[in-house]
């Protein structure tokens, strides 16, 4: 396996991953904007060193998945109910909270790099997302389990996240109106797509049966 290659594919899904308006992306934006560009930055690297983690472990799980093929149906099962919790949460719980949340101050740079380890801890999605990505294209051959190929993935997928957090740091002046940046809409949104998540699951179920 090209190496190389390994690394834009890697890029490429984890650019796809995040391009999104989330948690994370807004995040290290609005740090940069009332803090400053370096701040953001920081932010940012403290991300993508838990992102490194979690596609690894992402690609170690999709290489178990590989050799038993039965466990899928489970998980896919399990998933479904944790996409629809999740889905309830962010449609109907969420935005009666918003009120509520109050920015915590933090001023040390290293805060903000523990903090972007921190909130990328929290944001599992990586996992089944990569974990979903390497098992489909190891299936297609364009990826191996070895773990040079493993390792030149996950660098990928870190770079390619920490690419596009920097993208909308960079662009966040012209992508910060109000309706697109609140938090009760990022709410709906992160709640619509984890809906359309929970349905093409539950019809993937469905057919199992």
């Amino acid at each position: 396996m090209n190496l190389t290659f390994i690394f834009f594919i890697g890029l490429f899904f984890a650019l796809i991953g995040v391009i999104p308006p989330g948690l994370l992306n807004m995040t290290a934006a609005k740090i940069s904007l009332k803090e400053g560009h370096v701040r953001g930055v920081v932010f940012s690297i403290g991300v993508c060193i838990t992102v490194f983690a979690q596609t690894y472990l992402a690609a170690i799980f999709a290489r178990y998945l590989s050799k038993h093929p039965e466990v899928v149906d489970i998980l896919r099962s399990i998933a479904l109910v944790i996409f629809i919790l999740i889905t309830i949460y962010f449609l109907f719980i969420a935005k009666a909270s918003n009120k509520q949340q109050i920015a915590p101050k933090v001023k040390s740079k290293h805060s903000r790099f523990f903090q972007g380890m921190l909130m990328s801890a929290i944001n599992v999605f990586p996992i089944p997302y990569q974990a979903y990505v390497t098992i489909t294209l190891a299936s297609i051959h364009v990826l191996d389990f070895e773990l040079t190929s493993i390792l030149s993935y996950v660098a990928g997928a870190g770079m390619g996240t920490f690419v596009m957090l920097y993208i909308y740091i960079f662009f966040f002046d012209k992508i910060k109106s109000k309706s697109f940046t609140s938090q009760k809409n990022m709410n709906y949104i992160i709640g619509g797509i984890t809906g359309i998540i929970s349905i093409i699951t539950l019809i993937n179920v469905i057919k199992d049966f």
